[in-house]
């Protein structure tokens, strides 16, 4: 007994980082891991946009206005956060992250690229970031075109930015190619087990 509960408190205070360009297939991969993990919880972001469609706070996003993002900025309540757009922000609460843990669970973080990098940074050694990528910009293209919700010109944008993105990839602990889907998952899975046995 006393056994399990020192590796529940071991694995309390790990992360998991997945980041990876648009199209990538890095959500599919999340959901995945969070299904057959129920030891690990989904950090939710911050972020000062307003909610779109059926968002709910606390669900989907903790929705501030971008005072008080500032106002969390200035009091250092942040593991990370960015300034996408102009008084665009998004970031990750410390007070999220204490509270998955405060529960015994992993953190599982679902994140941009330059995200991925900070999380890394800030946690070291106890957390895993994996850099999810396409085969190619090419078959990025497919996916995004297949999905049917973004216009040629965000595309472009979309494929620009992957493109930049790809190019931090080694600053990532492990590159994991999502070519099949289902070998990427179960590369996932070891990647995820062999990293909370350490």
């Amino acid at each position: 007994m006393e056994e399990n509960y020192f590796y529940q408190f071991l694995m309390s205070h790990k992360a998991l980082i997945f980041s990876a360009p648009s199209g990538s297939g890095k959500s599919t991969i999340v959901r995945h891991i969070l299904e057959h993990h129920p030891e690990m919880e989904f950090s939710i972001s911050a972020t000062s946009r307003e909610p779109r469609g059926e968002e709910q706070d606390g669900v989907d996003y903790y929705f501030l206005s971008e005072d008080k993002f500032r106002r969390l900025i200035a009091e250092d309540g942040f593991v990370e956060y960015e300034e996408v757009y102009a008084g665009r922000f998004y970031g990750t609460l410390k007070k999220e992250v204490e509270r998955i843990w405060a529960e015994g669970h992993v953190i599982v973080f679902d994140v941009d690229v330059k995200g991925g990098i900070n999380l890394k940074n800030y946690f070291g050694d106890d957390a895993l970031s994996v850099f999810i990528q396409a085969p190619s910009l090419e078959v990025l293209r497919q996916r995004l075109e297949s999905r049917g919700t973004d216009s040629a010109a965000d595309i472009e944008k979309r494929l620009a930015k992957a493109s930049e993105e790809m190019s931090y990839a080694h600053q990532f602990d492990v590159l994991l190619l999502n070519d099949d889907l289902q070998k990427a998952l179960e590369e996932a899975e070891n990647l995820v087990s062999d990293f909370l046995k350490k």
